[in-house]
């Protein structure tokens, strides 16, 4: 560890030495896809942090002193964006969510979440949501900040912090009454709803995440949580403060409510019907369907894909998915990563392509539809002359083989090289 520690502080000194020198790049590619279509003959230029050129390579000339990057076999893209992340939380076949959240400290879970943050972004996500600390505090506010000051390497953060749950629908649950256990969320109900909003909103969360539903109901089923008023109060709270409201919800009436109320985003969405989409697609709600969490959670419980029967969750989850896109939802790629192994974030690239997603629409997801869902559109999520370098090199045509993304070979993040294999 003596020896680890000089090595690991020498590294994020070299990265930070290199963001700031000003160092011009020249990439190339056999394929390079700018968020939206896929190029042959393309080039882009990027000079410190930004893109200042990106088109066909016979109109932009290589800058004397320029790096040339180029890989064998690869495709450029933007650095993928994580939609639904929890870099608090590790898969629950290792220890279940329950014992994380009451038996481990929010500094070890802190620790934790800095090697959580850096196989993401060794992965090829150099942009993550990640949709509370379950039970953490704001210990995700405290990881943003050391991303974001050059502490720790790790992808570009927006943050929920405690998230907003109903009092008494959320867990860890089954203690005796006479114990203080740290929920998953913070309470609030009625108009102590607005209080808790913009309390969040100062201890810096960049999102407000609700639990419009949740399995509390008296046989333990799926039961709406907040009411239309009281999401609406949360929703124009945050709005006012510049924050999106964004729901947890997996039940029509949950959905139908955080719809209504505001929400931009539906998390999970898993009881989806035809009514509900055409609501979620009048209101431009973009859906994600964190395919990914639900295939581990029934790996965990037994299922064996392939070889045994599909578990009714799985074969509803894909009728669902099938019904937003044929209703025209905007659907973003978010799988719920912290339920399954961070790293391996692309699982939820093959699982929407699996379910019946083009490999070029799933591209578009976890780019320029993510960024454009998360206000991110002028910053990143595309390559355009203008926004942050974020790149990644592939070996493979992802377009055709979304498993291509899994083969990532070089990652910039801010025009800073995090990766050169």
């Amino acid at each position: 560890m003596r020896k680890l520690l000089p090595t690991l502080l020498t590294l994020v000194a070299s990265l930070t030495l290199t963001a700031q020198s000003g160092q011009l790049y020249y990439i190339t590619a056999e394929r390079v896809f700018d968020g939206e279509q896929m190029h042959t003959g393309w080039a882009v230029l990027v000079k410190e942090d930004q893109i200042l050129a990106a088109g066909p390579a016979a109109g932009i000339q290589v800058p004397a002193g320029a790096i040339r990057v180029d890989k064998p076999n690869s495709t450029l893209l933007p650095g993928l964006i994580e939609g639904h992340a929890h870099l608090l939380l590790y898969p629950y076949n290792i220890k279940s969510w329950d014992d994380q959240v009451t038996k481990e400290t929010d500094a070890y879970r802190t620790i934790r979440a800095t090697t959580h943050a850096w196989k993401t972004l060794q992965a090829g996500f150099t942009t993550v949501r990640d949709l509370g600390s379950e039970g953490a505090g704001y210990a995700d506010v405290a990881l943003k900040k050391a991303v974001d000051d050059g502490v720790i390497p790790g992808p570009r953060l927006l943050v929920a912090g405690r998230a907003i749950v109903a009092t008494g629908s959320y867990g860890p649950k089954g203690f005796d009454s006479d114990s203080k256990i740290m929920l998953g969320a913070e309470e609030a109900d009625g108009n102590e709803v607005i209080r808790v909003t913009r309390d969040q909103m100062g201890q810096g969360a960049d999102i407000i995440k609700i639990y419009a539903d949740y399995r509390y109901g008296p046989k333990g089923e799926t039961r709406e949580t907040f009411s239309l008023e009281e999401i609406q109060l949360m929703a124009r709270t945050a709005g006012s403060g510049g924050r999106p409201l964004v729901a947890h919800a997996s039940s029509v009436t949950g959905m139908q409510r955080a719809i209504l109320g505001g929400a931009e985003t539906i998390e999970h969405g898993d009881a989806l019907d035809e009514e509900t989409a055409l609501l979620m697609k009048k209101h431009k709600v973009v859906f994600y369907p964190t395919l990914a969490a639900g295939e581990s959670i029934s790996r965990y419980r037994g299922w064996q894909k392939g070889k045994t029967p599909e578990p009714a969750r799985i074969t509803e989850k894909k009728k669902n998915f099938r019904i937003a896109m044929a209703s025209g939802v905007t659907i973003g790629m978010g799988g719920d990563v912290g339920v399954y192994a961070h790293g391996d974030n692309a699982l939820e690239m093959e699982l929407m392509v699996e379910y019946g997603m083009k490999p070029i629409d799933v591209l578009k997801a976890a780019t320029s539809v993510n960024a454009r869902a998360f206000h991110l559109e002028g910053l990143t999520g595309s390559i355009r002359p203008g926004l942050k370098a974020d790149l990644i090199l592939v070996t493979g045509d992802p377009s055709h083989n979304i498993s291509d993304c899994r083969k990532v070979k070089w990652v910039m993040k801010d025009g800073v090289v995090y990766r050169n294999d």
